[in-house]
């Protein structure tokens, strides 16, 4: 069970709860699923309970404890819900509800978290000149598209997007001296209003160097898919191993992936694409170390094998997408 479908779940059941009777007041167009919390439990949680208990005239507990019933009916890919605080609905995902996961990426590939939240929606951005600006602009695009959105530039431009330029001394040659890849990142990955970063550092080939961090996870699973056919271990798609324990950090921001490209398409804000990305990179690298994808000298393979292999493939769709969406080339070899 994937993000996205926990929120269709948690929606279906608010409009079951309203079209019964048991919950009076109007249903939501879309509701947010994110990570817990302080205090929370769970792999995700919403708040959904505290929107709806004014005009449901109910205490957010007893609406949160409504929507629990309703859920339970008709999520087997969960294998716990729970309240928490003032009527935080947490939901902690059943095994079948990984594997489905990992199965789901898989599927999608690169277009994994592409979805229709902003369909309908139409954007007109306003042309930039300046470097940064004509680079975020052009990347916001991407991510409203990939979310739906009817989105372009015009001269009946409605928004423009702010930002702080490159200093004119830089700007010229900032492409030439950087290249493509290492350019675009420096401009994206700060916030809009943060100073862009612009020098050599970006094209250090170490891990202290973030984009190579996040290239080289994706390489790296790439490598890990050719070995194992290498030595015949195919890839099945399976994820009995995926729950272990050195595995849900990497389970965890691969199902944010999809939360994380909404919100960077509604706020602008292709810099929280780079930050997951380092997340999930980093994540990916824990992994691959502690969880061994491919067996080591005399060992056997396994279905162990196997599923650690479609959750570093799982791993890689998502690098790609991301650096795609940034305008970055995503190599398989590096």
């Amino acid at each position: 069970m994937t993000p996205a479908d926990l929120s269709r779940t948690v929606l279906h059941a608010v409009r079951r709860a309203v079209d019964e009777g048991v919950l009076a007041g109007p249903v939501p167009e879309s509701v947010q699923v994110g990570r817990p919390g302080p205090g929370g439990s769970g792999d995700y949680a919403t708040s959904v309970a505290l929107r709806l208990a004014g005009p449901a005239r109910r205490t957010p507990l007893d609406v949160a404890q409504i929507l629990r019933t309703e859920i339970l009916r008709c999520a087997p890919g969960l294998s716990r819900v729970d309240v928490t605080g003032p009527g935080f609905l947490n939901f902690t995902l059943a095994p079948a509800g990984r594997t489905a996961l990992v199965r789901a990426v898989l599927d999608a590939g690169i277009r994994y978290g592409y979805g229709d939240t902003l369909a309908g929606t139409t954007v007109v951005l306003a042309p930039a000149g300046e470097l940064r600006a004509a680079v975020r602009t052009e990347t916001v695009l991407r991510l409203l598209r990939a979310q739906g959105a009817d989105a372009r530039t015009g001269d009946d431009a409605t928004e423009r997007l702010p930002v702080r330029p490159v200093p004119a001394a830089l700007a010229g040659d900032l492409f030439a001296r950087l290249g493509p890849d290492a350019a675009r990142w420096g401009l994206l990955r700060p916030a809009a209003h943060d100073r862009p970063l612009t020098g050599d550092d970006l094209l250090v080939q170490h891990e202290s160097n973030p984009l190579f961090t996040v290239r080289y996870a994706h390489a790296r699973t790439h490598a890990l898919v050719r070995n194992a056919a290498a030595l015949g271990i195919p890839g099945d798609g399976g994820a009995a191993g995926a729950v272990e324990p050195e595995a849900h950090a990497l389970l965890d921001s691969i199902g944010d992936h999809p939360g994380v490209l909404a919100d960077a398409a509604r706020l602008r804000a292709p810099d929280r694409v780079a930050r997951h990305l380092e997340r999930t990179a980093e994540a990916f690298l824990y992994f691959q170390e502690t969880c061994r994808p491919l067996p080591v000298g005399d060992e056997k393979p396994s279905a162990a094998h196997r599923s650690r292999l479609a959750l570093a493939e799982a791993a890689g769709a998502v690098l790609a997408g991301g650096l795609t969406l940034l305008g970055v080339d995503a190599p398989e070899h590096l």
